[in-house]
């Protein structure tokens, strides 16, 4: 199950990883194409939705509570300059109804590894458009006793952008694993897994194939199918899962 990639050009393997100049290198590797391809997830297009957004102009905490009051989620985005951090950030309040909504259907982890299309509106009935562009969810904060949506930080994610993204593992094959067939269990290790991701092909998940692992078996990070633009920036021998439990033991034969 390991995948061959693409190696990288001794140019762009000199450059600092997470910096401009080596986002162009990689972006533009003739081998690997920028496109979503057959074999691997694609976004389900029945969850795409623009996220509404108004400008706020001032911050702090009574500024954030006076807009949570009113439906209002609190939230900035930020220029993608390294893949997590940025500057020239904007302030905005989304509503917090539709946010809600989106993190209910497709879960915290899936929400903050999905594109959506983010317009700035004057107000929230205007038809005037301040700003429309295509953002990542970077952090989502959530109330520890209510799940109530506290703030949003959002990452501008252009074309040419290369973004850091937890990537959410979805297991399969688990009614025809010889391990959990002979009575083991799953053990999972790992959730979600970290890339570094062109902005056009950012995954929704990854799949885990568990249909040949027997018990003692694990599979470890560089096991993973994945787009081969993807670069994993965590080690490829960190484990994601095991078939844990004792081997059944053949009766013995009388003599």
């Amino acid at each position: 199950m390991w995948l061959h990639r693409p190696l990288l050009s001794r140019a762009s393997i000199q450059l600092r990883f997470f910096s401009q100049a080596a986002a162009a290198a990689i972006l533009h590797e003739p081998e690997v194409p920028l496109t979503y391809l057959e074999e691997f997830p694609k976004p389900d297009p029945k969850y795409a939705e623009t996220i509404l957004a108004i400008p706020r102009s001032t911050s702090g905490k009574n500024i954030s509570a006076k807009e949570r009051k009113v439906g209002r989620v609190p939230s900035i985005v930020f220029e993608q300059e390294d893949g997590q951090h940025g500057g020239n950030k904007r302030l905005i309040s989304v509503r917090t109804n539709q946010i809600r909504k989106l993190v209910n259907h497709l879960g915290r982890s899936f929400f903050l590894s999905r594109l959506f299309d983010l317009e700035v509106r004057s107000e929230f009935d205007s038809d005037e458009i301040i700003e429309k562009v295509r953002v990542l969810p970077r952090r989502l904060h959530l109330h520890s006793g209510t799940d109530a949506v506290l703030n949003v930080t959002f990452l501008r994610a252009p074309s040419s952008a290369l973004l850091k993204i937890e990537v959410p593992l979805v297991f399969r094959g688990e009614d025809v694993c010889p391990g959990l067939r002979k009575g083991a269990y799953l053990n999972t290790i790992r959730r979600t897994v970290r890339y570094l991701c062109p902005a056009d092909i950012v995954p929704p998940y990854i799949d885990v194939d568990l249909s040949e692992l027997d018990v003692g078996q694990k599979l470890v990070m560089g096991d993973l199918k994945v787009h081969p633009a993807l670069r994993l920036i965590q080690s490829k021998d960190e484990p994601v899962c095991k078939i844990m439990g004792a081997r059944v033991e053949q009766p013995k034969k009388s003599k």
